[in-house]
Formats: C-alpha cells, structure tokens, sequence
C-alpha cells in the first residue's frame, strides 16, 4: 500500500493498524484506545492517512489527527479553538487561532465522556460549516 494514500477509508484504517502494531508499545495502545473512542462518539467517521503517515479521522473536513511521538501521542484538532472544551482536554498548541491539541504521556488517562463530546461538537461544527458554505 502507498504510505501517501489519501483516499480510500479501507486502506487509511489498514495503514492505521499497520501503525499501532508497529509501536508495539504504550503508545499504539493509546491510539489504539483514543480511535475506538473517535468511533464510538461519530459512528460513521471516516479514516484518512495523510502527510505521510499521519492518521486522520474526517467528517465534512478534518475533526482530528493522531500523530505519535517518542513521549506524546498527540491528538490535533483541526478547528479545535471554535470547540467549546469545558473539561479542559486540550493541553497543547493553546496559542494558535485554529488548532487545539491533547498531548497524552506514558502512563496518562484521557477522560472518555469529555474526549468523546469533544469529537462530537468538532463533527457538528464541521458538519455546520459545510451546510453554511453550501448555502452560500
């Protein structure tokens, strides 16, 4: 399969699996677990592989990554500073104008309920945004 791949949702989720497996370690476990979470909260989410080999999980436009590094796995959301975050998930890249991000560390939780409303309010975003601009 090509690791530049960025269509089929079949492939990206077998690239995805590739990519857990190949950590082999506490951080497939937490992508692993952070993506059957993105599953349970938006069902019929779709899986993308981008940027050479960047997991993605898409509806109407982009709702987060999950990028894997030596000490974080990192979770991106790509309009992630219009998502409302009252349990105060987002821990990273808090600067920006767009993006918010959740840095998880070796031995961390994530809190399931507010990490699954945060997919949630980040799908409905997307999904107003698109109907806005359809409008228009």
């Amino acid at each position: 399969m090509d690791e530049d791949a960025e269509g089929g949702t079949q492939d990206a989720s077998l690239l995805i699996d590739q990519r857990i497996a190949e950590l082999d370690d506490w951080r497939g476990e937490m992508l692993a677990h952070v993506r059957a979470l993105i599953h349970k909260a938006v069902p019929d989410i779709a899986e993308t592989w981008k940027w050479r080999g960047v997991p993605v999980w898409e509806k109407d436009g982009i709702i987060c990554t999950g990028e894997t590094y030596k000490a974080v796995v990192k979770l991106t959301f790509a309009k992630g500073a219009s998502v409302e975050d009252p349990s105060g998930l987002f821990n990273a890249s808090l600067e920006g104008n767009a993006r918010r991000a959740i840095d998880l560390r070796e031995g961390e939780t994530i809190d399931e309920q507010a990490f699954m409303v945060l997919i949630r309010t980040a799908a409905v975003l997307n999904t107003t945004r698109m109907k806005a601009k359809s409008r228009s």
